[in-house]
Parts: structure tokens; sequence; C-alpha cells
């Protein structure tokens, strides 16, 4: 996924109100941007870090700037939420993900379960259909990547839609894209929350697959780039 326009760069002054934070340009001047991470972005908010912003491409919005990266160490880390879709949708199409290659149609945002949507639903002749839903990973602690980084009752929820899509006879993938390309190992933050590391320890026994990959960030745009360990 490229991004639309070149990035802006600056230096985080603080993230506030879930979905804004302000930040310093390289000419001295602050603005607001607009986050689209609803998590707590542990790991990944430090006043004073580099930031890289897109320009919004409707000249009416409010927020003029949106917050796409973040600088941790020597890695960027892309936190916007909005793009894994597509991102992995891409990785698919490109051949990236050898898991789910082989299918005919690739369809986002379907309808299914309780008033749900999946994020991607992979279709073909003569096969079960597959779908998989996508969670963005940020948070690193001890060189691991986890996730949630927040109580997530609406993730808790997919995974028991995805286990009845297999019983229905279909395929089920929760697919983790790490934004970011500076863990080898991607694990579940359950002191964060038990309850959907339960869930997803059932799920996992009535068939959903995981599947778990990093990216290649630069401020270029982000890509899918190879699978990490998964240490449940």
């Amino acid at each position: 996924m490229q991004f639309h326009a070149p990035l802006i760069r600056g230096t985080l002054i603080k993230r506030y109100k879930r979905f804004m934070a302000d930040v310093t340009l390289e000419d001295g001047s602050v603005v607001t941007a607009h986050c689209a991470n609803s998590g707590t972005m542990l790991s990944v908010n430090e006043p004073g870090t580099e930031v890289w912003l897109s320009p919004a491409q409707n000249p009416d919005r409010k927020l003029k700037y949106t917050w796409e990266l973040i600088r941790i160490g020597d890695a960027l880390v892309g936190i916007n939420t909005q793009h894994p879709n597509k991102i992995v949708a891409e990785a698919i199409e490109g051949g990236t993900v050898p898991e789910l290659a082989g299918y005919e149609n690739l369809r986002r945002e379907v309808k299914y379960g309780k008033n749900s949507r999946i994020d991607i639903l992979l279709e073909d002749a003569g096969k079960p259909d597959c779908f998989v839903e996508i969670k963005n990973v940020t948070m690193k602690r001890a060189d691991v990547a986890e996730f949630p980084d927040a109580v997530t009752a609406r993730g808790t929820k997919h995974l028991g839609e995805l286990a009845d899509q297999v019983a229905e006879g279909h395929r089920a993938v929760m697919f983790y894209l790490v934004q970011r390309g500076d863990c080898d190992r991607f694990t579940l933050a359950d002191d964060i929350d038990p309850t959907y590391a339960e869930a997803l320890h059932k799920a996992r026994k009535a068939g959903v697959e995981i599947l778990a990959y990093d990216c290649r960030v630069d401020t270029d745009g982000v890509a899918v780039s190879r699978p990490v360990e998964i240490a449940l």
C-alpha cells in the first residue's frame, strides 16, 4: 500500500481524546492530526518521538493531517488502523501470503454472522469460502509483538463468529498484521484482555487458523513482508 501523497515529518507532542494528536512540524508550527487508532497505543505514543503525517485528501476536512507512522528505535511503525485490510488484500493478491493463495475472488467488508462484516472473504468454485478477520498489531514488549493493547469485546465477538463459520463447513482465518518489522514473534497480551485470549484459544481448537505477518514500513508505504513465529 502506497501513501497517496508524500508524508510530512514532525514530533509528537501528545495523543489525546483517542482520535487526536498534536504534532510539531519541522517548520516549528503545531498541527492537530487525526489519529485513526482506537487502542491505547501502548509502546507507540511517546511524546517527543518522530512521527509522519499524511495530508488530508479532502480539503474541507476539519483535521488537515492524519497520523500514519511513528519511529520506535530504528523501526517505523504503522499506527493507522484504516489501512490493514488494504495491505493484506494487496498481499494476498500479490502472492505474499501462500496460506491464502488459490482463490478466484477476493471481496472486502462482506456481511456475515450477527450484524458483522468480515474483513476479507475469499471465494473459489469447489472450495469452502475462506473468512479472514484482520487485526492491526503495533504493541511491542520484550521484543515480542502483542495483541490486544486494550480490552476488545468486539474482537472477542469476531473470534466466536469465525468459529461459527468453521462449524458451518467454511474456512476461517485470524490474521494478525504486525505493522512493524522489528519483531520475530507474536503472542497474546493476556494480561490486558484475558477474555480475548481465552476466546482465541477456543477458536483455535474449533478450527480457526492463526496467521501473523510483519510489514515493511517506510515513508512511501506499508507492505506485508514475512510470517512471524506465533507463540501462544
